[in-house]
Parts: structure tokens; sequence; C-alpha cells
């Protein structure tokens, strides 16, 4: 890392609800709305942008912890906006609070932790893992 990350950084990312981010589930009256999991996928990229500026080549992030309270929900063709704000940073572990909007509401509120790591040792990791047929 370039240096520790500032708190009050914060990311945002912006999207508009798409036929992909919606629940799988949407029948026999279920309206058709985003799910969590696309959610919680936008949050953490906001939160990535906060900590991308401070990334050395060969770095990346993964995240560790993530705390979501999806509290409202949104159509399809709604913009959304995710904002995640550094709390904390210990090292390569970052911490922020979020929060995710759509024009009505707040939609979702939270906490994650991001850790810095090195993509070859994540890599070396990973391989060991894999199981090769012969």
């Amino acid at each position: 890392m370039k240096g520790p990350a500032k708190i009050g950084t914060v990311g945002e990312v912006s999207f508009v609800v798409e036929a992909s981010h919606l629940i799988d589930f949407a029948h026999d009256g279920m309206p058709k709305i985003l799910c969590t999991p696309w959610l919680i996928w936008f949050l953490e990229h906001a939160a990535r942008k906060a900590v991308l500026p401070l990334l050395e080549p060969g770095e990346s992030t993964v995240g560790v912890v993530i705390n979501v309270e999806h509290t409202a929900p949104t159509p399809p063709g709604t913009q959304v906006q995710c904002r995640a704000k550094v709390i904390n940073a210990d090292g390569p572990l970052i911490s922020f609070q979020f929060e995710a909007e759509d024009p009505h509401e707040v939609i979702a509120r939270g906490t994650h932790k991001l850790r810095v790591i090195e993509v070859e040792r994540l890599a070396k990791t990973v391989q060991s893992k894999t199981v090769h047929k012969r």
C-alpha cells in the first residue's frame, strides 16, 4: 500500500437495477425487486473504490466481513447509489460504514471490512488448493 487508508475517505458506485439483479423467486404475486446478493456486490465495489488509489502494483482487495441490513425493496429500472466510508484502518485491514439508497429512501446500511492482499501470494494459496486430475 502507498500509505494508510484515510478515515472519512468515501467510495461510491451507482447502478440501475436490471433484470439480472432481481430475485429469482418473483412469481405467484411476489414482486420483482433487487436481490440482496447483488446489492452486496455493489456495496463491496464502492468500498473498493475508496481503496484503489492506495494499491501498489500487484496488490488487490478481498472482502473479509460484511454486515448488511437490506431494509427496503427496489424495483427494476430504479437507480441505486452505494456509498462506503472508511471508518478504521489497521494496516491492510480497512473497515467501512456503508449505505445504499434509491430515489425514495435508504435501502441498506451496514459495515464491511476489506483486506489489502498481494495477488501473487493469494494465487499461490489458491493453486495449493486446486486438485489436478491426471
